[in-house]
């Protein structure tokens, strides 16, 4: 007599395979969510008090001393790290940057004044201090899941704005 088919011990197909390995990726993904590991780095007090320094530069605005009273009035900002949304920080401080212009006199000294068209032309430039948590790495210190440098570009938004700057300091403190 022949043996019947559900008799027979039934094999791995390719299917059953790409199942098994997708539900090992999710698991994967899961556990190495950044979610979690905030939340573990949260749970085992890896994460420290961090300042982050942004600089904006030349952004064209309409009335500059509106927009920084209105900035100095929200006292956080949504920070986009790699074009990834990474939430909202505080702002501990917002110093206005005046430009200068320099000049090379004849006799070898160089002069300097701040610069007139900065007024005139309502320009916005300005040192955004960010206070928020973080972490030390290898790669610089993970801010908002992401790794961050001094030069790397950040955006910032705001109610009334969206502006492009520049990291210019780190400090880590001690948690």
């Amino acid at each position: 007599m022949a043996d019947s088919p559900a008799s027979r011990p039934r094999g791995w197909s390719l299917v059953d395979a790409g199942a098994a390995v997708a539900v090992l990726l999710a698991a994967a993904g899961v556990i190495w969510s950044p979610k979690l590991s905030s939340a573990v780095a949260k749970a085992t007090g890896d994460l420290r008090p961090v300042k982050v320094m942004v600089d904006v530069r030349g952004v064209p605005v309409a009335d500059p001393g509106a927009l920084i009273s209105a900035i100095e009035t929200e006292r956080k900002v949504a920070i986009v790290i790699r074009n990834q949304p990474h939430g909202t920080v505080a702002i501990q401080k917002l110093i206005p940057l005046q430009s200068r212009l320099v000049a090379l006199q004849p006799n070898g000294s160089v002069v300097t004044a701040i610069d007139p068209n900065q007024a005139v032309f309502g320009r916005f430039d300005a040192r955004f201090v960010l206070e928020g948590q973080g972490r030390r790495s290898e790669g610089g210190v993970v801010f908002g899941n992401q790794s961050l440098k001094i030069g790397a570009p950040v955006e910032l938004e705001g109610k009334q704005y969206r502006v492009q700057g520049v990291v210019t300091d780190l400090q880590v403190g001690e948690g």
